[in-house]
């Protein structure tokens, strides 16, 4: 093929459409599909539906290098609490679920439910307690215990998995306004997240964060469940990453992107499935570029940045941090995030330190360039630079 009409093809911001790439460009489309498969694919040991490996264009699209540096700050195994916080409000939301902030808030505070809805939310927070411990690792068992601790136990009928069964035991149908997609046969479901799990642990060279979407593509595209495919996908995304050693990814209010974009999420799955009745091939491509452009890409807004972790490191190693203040910091980075708050708070928030230890503690963190602080009247309120 000629190499010209082949990059203008890659380079077309449509070029994952096939439908709109074999309109526009015709037969070279054809030929452009044969040179992707001759030289450009990259063969997954993942299988559709058919026993046909699925496939992905690996260097099509890089990952902020900011992005992956935030990832991978040491957090000492703990998470977000507020980027958790809205984790859950997020991810219910992509399944048109309604929890309450305030109920979310108290249950991360560590307070008994008292309600259905307060349960699910206790059995999320216990699903990332399991995740966030780096000792869990991604095998068939772990997957069915975070499955039940956080959807399964709270099914009822015949949505709920059969006596000893990690996945489904019947058909599932998927509909969506272009698609309706069968989950994989039932009785091939146990193969198929064989191999998946297989992969996961497989040390092959994939950038983790392409490997990490990959992941959650295909347990949506197997839905080895009745109900809850999508928060596992995510779950199991943000795992992966942390047993990779981006502890920051619980620090980060991952799903809250994907609630953003949800109609792109949900079109990149589509237009995968349309794409194969094209090329007769699964490329997930197109689910990479979404997170890369969608989740990954964006990951900096609204967090942290990887500058202010890199002072307040540096300020451990000079022996400037007390232990105090370390558990400080790492309160309201959990806590708060990059959100706003007044010592009084803080106090009251954290609830083992005196005021004045409050106050010096904030003060020489501004000092430090790790806090900024905004003056409301008489009031001042402080908040982690990002």
């Amino acid at each position: 093929m000629d190499i010209k009409i082949f990059t203008e093809i890659l380079k077309d911001r449509h070029f994952t459409d096939y439908q709109k790439m074999k309109y526009k460009y015709g037969e070279d489309f054809n030929s452009f599909l044969l040179t992707l498969e001759e030289l450009y694919y990259k063969t997954l040991p993942l299988s559709d539906f058919e026993g046909n490996n699925i496939v992905f264009i690996e260097n099509h699209s890089a990952v902020n290098q900011r992005t992956v540096k935030l990832l991978l700050q040491s957090q000492d195994g703990y998470y977000g609490i507020k980027a958790v916080e809205d984790e859950i409000i997020a991810t219910s939301a992509i399944e048109s679920i309604d929890f309450s902030r305030d109920s979310v808030r108290k249950i991360l505070k560590g307070m008994a439910p008292n309600d259905e809805q307060e349960n699910r939310i206790s059995g999320i927070k216990r699903g990332f307690d399991f995740i966030a411990d780096t000792a869990n690792k991604i095998t068939e068992e772990n997957i069915y215990k975070l499955y039940m601790m956080t959807v399964g136990d709270f099914l009822i009928g015949d949505e709920r998995l059969a006596e000893g069964n990690f996945y489904r035991h019947d058909t599932v149908y998927v509909v969506s306004d272009r698609v309706e997609h069968s989950g994989l046969h039932f009785e091939k479901v146990p193969e198929f997240m064989k191999a998946l799990v297989a992969f996961a642990n497989e040390e092959d060279g994939i950038n983790d964060l392409i490997k990490a979407a990959v992941i959650h593509f295909y347990i949506a595209f197997v839905h080895p469940y009745f109900d809850g495919n999508g928060r596992i996908a995510r779950l199991i995304h943000l795992w992966f990453l942390i047993q990779k050693g981006y502890q920051s990814a619980l620090f980060i209010p991952f799903s809250s992107q994907i609630e953003k974009s949800r109609k792109e999420y949900y079109d990149a799955f589509t237009t995968i499935e349309e794409n194969k009745k094209i090329s007769g091939k699964i490329d997930v491509t197109p689910f990479i570029l979404y997170f890369i452009k969608n989740v990954y890409n964006k990951i900096n807004e609204g967090t942290t940045a990887v500058e202010t972790f890199i002072i307040y490191n540096d300020a451990v190693k000079d022996g400037k941090i007390t232990e105090k203040e370390t558990e400080l910091w790492k309160f309201v980075l959990s806590f708060y995030g990059t959100k706003e708050f007044s010592t009084k708070q803080l106090e009251k928030d954290f609830g083992d330190a005196a005021y004045a230890t409050i106050r010096g503690f904030v003060l020489k963190f501004e000092a430090l360039g790790l806090f900024s602080s905004v003056k409301y009247g008489p009031r001042v309120k402080y908040k982690i630079i990002k």
